[in-house]
């Protein structure tokens, strides 16, 4: 079932010739998060292979977002207008919680815990020598596939109704943060050095401390104005569009230019240097016709269309990480994007088969996803004669 081979001999001889290279300049990350993740690591027994720790981190992500799918899956627990009350009689702080006020400790809890997770995984490895491109393939695919948890997680804080931002735009506000993911590996494809945005590191403090607030204060804490008729929902939109327009974009643009100028990237031709963009915008361009001409989604079931777009997002982003890791061509055309296609326009053509075929497809989606992914890592695994999940010993 997974001995399907996705990766070319290519690909194996580009991983075997694979040398990792990153920036990190973060003050946080430098100053605050190394020094802490250094002691923590301390604290890890030698024999936890550090794809284990990897893959826990991995799975408390999405155990947050399992957890608020059950207690809010249609986004309408933190609305007060679901639950017929008047926002000028009730106290912003004393209103009634559908979601537990000591869940969202248990959250931010497991949001830190994941974030630790993936800051101590490298230097396990570089602790117990099982330092490789396994290890920073898992890491930066389950990255991918984590990029939408935390947003979709975060948005039941706002809830769909009063006082926050319609679900049209969570949609926009999700992709911003993908294609600022996406930004990095292409900016590494071309430069080939993985130069570490800061707004990683901020954002999941931000985020952690924002469950934190929700445990002690409430959803209702977030019903009022920032700004003259700009709500918290509002500013927490601009917030993410900032960091991803204004800092992200400009600085991933200038290193790749630089990198040209100075001749020290991969050298690509304009039009090699665009090909890893050209599925991401086609994906990005097909959900969003979709969801404007569409007559339900994304307001029927909006956490599966983050699931859809999020499984094909970390799809088309894990073949980005193949390429670049391996030094091989990046595909043009991710295959997922010609089913998304046919759904799409089956969809708009005749509306009575729109959820059977988004379902359908978010359905063939995950699995494909989760194919490709465990079988590129049994391939690995068989390439270079290790364990995913178990440190070898001599004996071994």
């Amino acid at each position: 079932m997974f001995n399907y081979k996705y990766l070319s001999k290519e690909h194996l001889e580009g991983f075997d010739n694979y040398k990792y290279m990153a920036k990190d300049t973060s003050p946080l990350s430098v100053y605050v998060m190394h020094p802490f993740w250094n002691k923590v690591v301390e604290l890890v027994p030698r024999w936890v292979a550090p794809n284990v720790l990897t893959f826990v981190g991995f799975l408390l992500t999405v155990l947050d977002f399992v957890l608020l799918s059950y207690y809010d899956y249609d986004y309408t627990a933190a609305s007060a207008s679901v639950r017929n009350i008047t926002i000028a009689d009730q106290p912003l702080n004393g209103r009634p919680e559908v979601i537990p006020q000591r869940l969202w400790y248990l959250l931010a809890a497991f949001l830190f815990l994941a974030y630790t997770l993936d800051g101590i995984d490298g230097k396990q490895a570089r602790r117990t020598q099982t330092s490789g491109p396994l290890g920073e393939l898992f890491d930066h695919g389950l990255d991918s596939y984590s990029v939408f948890f935390i947003p979709a997680c975060l948005y039941s804080i706002f809830g769909r109704f009063d006082f926050s931002i319609p679900p049209i735009r969570i949609y926009y506000v999700m992709w911003n943060l993908l294609l600022n993911f996406y930004l990095s590996h292409w900016e590494k494809y071309n430069t080939g050095v993985l130069f570490l945005p800061w707004g990683y590191d901020f954002s999941m403090w931000a985020s952690t401390l924002l469950f934190v607030w929700t445990g002690v204060h409430g959803t209702g804490y977030y019903k009022r104005y920032l700004i003259g008729q700009y709500t918290l929902a509002n500013g927490f939109e601009w917030l993410i569009y900032g960091t991803g327009i204004l800092t992200n974009l400009p600085v991933a643009l200038y290193n790749t230019y630089k990198s040209y100028t100075l001749r020290t990237g991969k050298m690509r031709s304009f039009g090699e240097a665009l090909r890893p963009l050209w599925s991401i915008l086609a994906v990005f361009v097909v959900t969003s016709v979709w969801v404007h001409k569409s007559t339900r989604l994304p307001d029927y079931d909006l956490r599966a269309v983050f699931l859809l777009i999020g499984t094909i997002f970390s799809n088309v982003a894990c073949r980005l990480i193949v390429s670049q890791m391996s030094s091989q061509r990046c595909e043009a055309v991710n295959w997922l994007v010609w089913p998304l296609s046919i759904a799409a326009a089956l969809s708009l053509a005749a509306p009575r088969f729109e959820l059977p075929a988004f379902y359908a497809l978010t359905c063939l989606s995950v699995a494909a996803h989760l194919h490709y992914g465990a079988c590129v890592v049994r391939q690995m695994c068989d390439h270079f004669r290790i364990s995913c999940f178990h440190i070898k010993q001599r004996s071994d």
